[in-house]
């Protein structure tokens, strides 16, 4: 097919009724570069089908899976689907919540002790870990199946910190319409952290309507 690469993707995607596209990183740095930063983040950004981006070398099922979730309906999607591929059969599953300890600044700068500070943060951290449990109990997942990564700080932050402490062979993320995950996942952030992490990525994109 002529024209832009995504387009071609997107169009053949559709003519082929498929349910879903996988997509290689190139090797060579600059090359890597310009295929993310353009077509892997166009497919995913314009298109309705999810996409799985291989970075690393296929010698295996994936083992272990981590979901990046911000506890909303896309993010339950993304899960949903990336069992619904067949793509993570028995692989274990743990999930990376970055969290917003908001009053942390504000207490530090009034002098508030550090036990005072890391005691609020202790519990910001259980709130969050209440809520993560009822958005999989709400979406009929396993609780007792999932490794919970609670994590202060950012989206990215977070999810860079728990790839490099767990080391996941596959990252799940879903995208928003208009906001959260996709403005934050594909834009620079984005792209740096595609070029970044070795591991897949499945990206799970909104129900277009």
């Amino acid at each position: 097919m002529t024209g832009n690469p995504f387009r071609g993707i997107l169009n053949a995607a559709e003519a082929r009724g498929v349910d879903l596209i996988v997509m290689g990183a190139h090797r060579k740095q600059l090359l890597r570069d310009v295929f993310v930063g353009t077509t892997i983040e166009r497919v995913i950004r314009t298109g309705q089908f999810p996409v799985l981006m291989v970075n690393a070398e296929v010698e295996h099922s994936y083992k272990k899976v981590m979901a990046a979730v911000d506890m909303s309906e896309p993010s339950a999607r993304a899960i949903s689907t990336a069992k619904e591929t067949g793509l993570i059969g028995e692989a274990s599953f743990s999930l990376v919540h970055g969290f917003d300890a908001f009053a942390k600044g504000k207490m530090s700068n009034a002098g508030i002790g550090k036990d005072e500070l890391a005691s609020y943060v202790a519990t910001e951290r259980s709130q969050v870990e209440k809520e993560l449990i009822a958005f999989l109990e709400a979406n009929d997942f396993d609780v007792d199946n999932w490794s919970l990564q609670i994590r202060e700080g950012g989206p990215v932050e977070a999810i860079m910190e728990a790839i490099n402490e767990v080391a996941p062979d596959l990252l799940v993320i879903g995208t928003h319409s208009r906001s959260g995950f996709i403005k934050l996942f594909l834009g620079s952030v984005t792209e740096s952290l595609l070029r970044s992490v070795d591991v897949d990525v499945f990206a799970v994109p909104p129900i277009r309507s």
